[in-house]
Order: structure tokens, then C-alpha cells, then sequence
């Protein structure tokens, strides 16, 4: 199958394109080739995807069985994707986010037909922007678009809420012993997925004939509270964390820009019904408990001391926050 990445080596997609390689696929991948990642097998193309002119005369006329865009954010950016693959490719799967689900949730349940409604998150309200764009080219001219709405997958980072997670500056607070901050009071449920737990699910939809036209979620059935995935990192990183709860509206009103973070994704409880992705892919279940899989991540950080920055606008940030909760009363 022969297969192009836009992107292609972030966060989610990079264990996607390797495990890609390992099922045989042709695979492609297109980017700017700023990420330092090697991923042995696959074809690199270099362009600015956002230059349509570029990408073009790096594409030609070329077709593919299937193109993945793991980073449009925009309806401009899909519509730069309509252009050039039109007619060029029997799937189009579109990076989405299950942020997109309506907030405030009106069940606690989430599924695929969980209306999607986000005032509080820009980001968001692009992601839907994109997928009712696309949605509008498959019914109007039967365009072959597939929509995909991973929630907090993680591999080489941290998904926490607050604190720095691209980066050790939270495993260094913990191990320093000072306060790091929980959003609420830590008990409202949330999911985080194992990049390769979601590859498993993405890549049996790639190809899928039944899959064109339709949107799927890709999680964990694994419920944490936050406590729990915070104690979880704690206990990777050897260390008890020293947790400060404070209120999302307070955080919120002392930092705006979590306003859309927080009110907009990790503030709710969420459970997610998988049915409908593991009756579209039999061998789909997410089979990396989060306790192990935050292992795997600090033995990545460990294994390179130059991986184990710290983020000074992130440290930073969480001193002014706990100062401001001081200053109001709290402790």
C-alpha cells in the first residue's frame, strides 16, 4: 500500500510511521525535516507544506493509496489538501481531536456521535471547522475522507495538564520536592492512550474501505482520575509528587490561556466508548496499562541526559500560580 505522511514524526505519528513500515507499507513522508528523527525504510520529502506551490513541485503528479495530514489545524489547511489530492488518492485521513466533543459534556459517555461544540477552545472550533468542511466534500462530490479524534496520546512526553509536557521540568519539580499543581481536586476521570496502543486502531483503518466517510475516537479504556496519573509519573520518577489541588475557574482567572486547555478538554470527566473502532479493526485494544507506559517514557528521558530539559517559562508559570493561590488563601 502506498501510503503519504504529512508530518509524519511528531508526538502520535512517529511510532504510526514505524509500525507502518513493519506492516509492509510504502510509506511516505513529507515535511519540513526539522524533527531529529530517524525512521528507517521510509521515502523523505522536503517541503513547507503551507507553500503550495512547493509541495507541489515535490508531489508532481503522484498518487497514493492513502494521504494522512497529521498537521492541519484549519479549514485553510484542508482546503490546500483538497486541492492537491483530489482525485489523487483513494483515502484521506484527517488528524482531528476528541477536544472537538461538546463542552460542557451533557453525558458522560462519549461517542462518536457526541454532538462536537467547543466555546472555550479556538483550536477546537478549527478542528470541527475542518471536519464539517470535509464532510460537506464527501456528500456534495464523495471525496474519500476519513476523520480520526485522538484524546492525550503520549509516547515520549508527559500528558499532564500543567507543568510543561514536552519537556523533564515536572519529573525535576517531583524530585526536588516541590509543589506541582492539579487542576480541581484531582478525582474527575480522564484518558490517556499509548501512542502505540493508537497505532494499532489508526493503522487498520488506513485502507479501510469501510472507514471512508466516517469519524472514530481512539483511546484507552483505562479510567484515571488525575491523582492517579500524577502519582502514576511520581512513581516512575521514584518520588512521592507534592500535589497542590486548585480550582480550574482559579486557574483559569490567574492564567487565561489555560481557559481553553482546562474548560476546554481536561477540566471534565470523560469516559470514551471504543465500539465502533474495535468493530471496524478486530485486533484493536489498548494493551499498555498507564502505569507501564509512563515507565517507558522516563526510561526514554534517562537513557539521554540531553533530553532531561527544563522549560524556565513553565517553572515559571506554575511558581506564579502557586503564588497567586497563596496569596488568595490557599495552602
Amino acid at each position: 500500500m502506498k501510503v503519504l505522511f504529512i508530518g509524519g514524526t511528531g508526538n502520535i505519528s512517529t511510532i504510526v510511521s514505524e509500525m507502518a513500515l513493519e506492516r509492509g507499507f510504502e510509506l511516505t513522508l513529507l515535511n519540513r525535516g526539522k524533527q531529529k528523527v530517524e525512521i528507517d525504510g521510509a521515502r523523505w520529502l522536503q517541503a513547507d507544506f503551507h507553500d503550495i506551490n512547493q509541495v507541489q513541485n515535490v508531489l508532481g503528479n503522484e498518487k497514493f493509496d492513502v494521504v494522512v495530514d497529521w498537521i492541519a489545524f484549519t479549514p485553510e489547511d484542508i482546503q490546500r489538501d483538497l486541492t492537491l489530492f483530489k482525485g489523487k488518492t483513494g483515502q484521506f485521513i484527517f488528524i482531528s481531536s476528541a477536544s472537538a466533543y461538546q463542552k460542557p459534556p451533557t453525558d458522560i459517555i462519549i461517542r462518536e456521535s457526541t454532538p462536537l461544540h467547543n466555546p472555550y477552545w479556538e483550536y477546537s472550533r478549527n478542528k470541527i471547522a475542518c471536519e464539517e468542511l470535509l464532510t460537506q466534500v464527501y456528500r456534495d462530490e464523495g471525496f474519500p475522507m476519513t476523520i480520526v479524534r485522538p484524546s492525550h496520546t503520549y509516547d515520549k512526553y508527559f500528558p499532564i495538564a500543567i507543568g510543561g509536557w514536552d519537556s523533564y521540568t515536572l519529573i525535576d519539580r517531583m524530585q526536588r520536592g516541590l509543589p506541582i499543581i492539579i487542576h480541581g481536586d484531582g478525582t474527575s476521570l480522564w484518558t490517556v492512550t499509548h501512542a502505540e496502543d493508537f497505532a494499532v486502531g489508526f493503522l487498520g483503518l488506513v485502507g479501510h474501505p469501510r472507514a471512508l466517510g466516517q469519524a472514530f475516537h481512539i483511546t484507552s479504556d483505562e479510567r484515571l482520575t488525575w491523582n492517579h496519573i500524577y502519582q502514576a509519573i511520581g512513581a516512575a520518577a521514584g518520588v512521592e509528587p507534592n500535589i497542590v489541588h486548585m480550582a480550574s475557574d482559579f486557574i483559569i482567572k490567574a492564567a487565561p490561556q489555560y481557559t481553553g486547555p482546562l474548560l476546554g478538554d481536561k477540566t471534565w470527566s470523560v469516559i470514551f466508548d471504543n465500539s465502533k473502532i474495535k468493530s471496524y479493526v478486530a485486533e484493536y485494544r489498548a494493551l499498555i496499562p498507564f502505569h507501564e507506559g509512563i515507565r517507558r517514557t522516563m526510561s526514554w528521558y534517562e537513557m539521554d541526559p540531553e533530553r532531561q530539559w527544563i522549560d524556565a517559562a513553565a517553572n515559571l508559570e506554575m511558581d506564579g500560580l502557586l503564588e497567586a493561590y497563596k496569596a488568595a488563601g490557599g495552602s
